[in-house]
């Protein structure tokens, strides 16, 4: 939702490491439609966009990408060491859920998880 502050990292030399677990969805909306509404998706599917790796070039980032498990663990390393900002775009499963999580209306004490 601030992928403008790219910008602002690679203009300052700001080294954030960005790692975007990404299932091609809306993420959080998506999993909500599933637990929470009988998986009645809608509008979450981003399908193949963006390019997060182009788009953090664009932003004077390094963009990097994660396809498989077997050299996950290489490239987040090499994500760390890199100097500046660094977006790692991680594929994973298109249902694959990020835990805790607070459900809408309720309160942190309520966190599914």
């Amino acid at each position: 939702m601030n992928i403008q502050e790219l910008a602002t990292c690679a203009t300052e030399g700001v080294p954030v490491k960005v790692f975007l677990m990404n299932n091609a969805y809306l993420g959080m909306v998506r999993q909500w439609q599933e637990l929470f509404w009988d998986r009645r998706y809608s509008a979450v599917d981003m399908g193949t966009t963006p390019d997060w790796v182009k788009l953090a070039e664009a932003y004077g980032a390094t963009g990097m990408r994660a396809t498989d498990k077997a050299s996950l663990l290489d490239t987040m390393r090499e994500a760390l060491a890199t100097e500046g900002p660094v977006v790692l775009d991680v594929q994973v499963t298109k249902e694959e859920n990020c835990y805790p999580m607070i459900p809408a209306g309720q309160a942190a004490r309520d966190m599914v998880g």
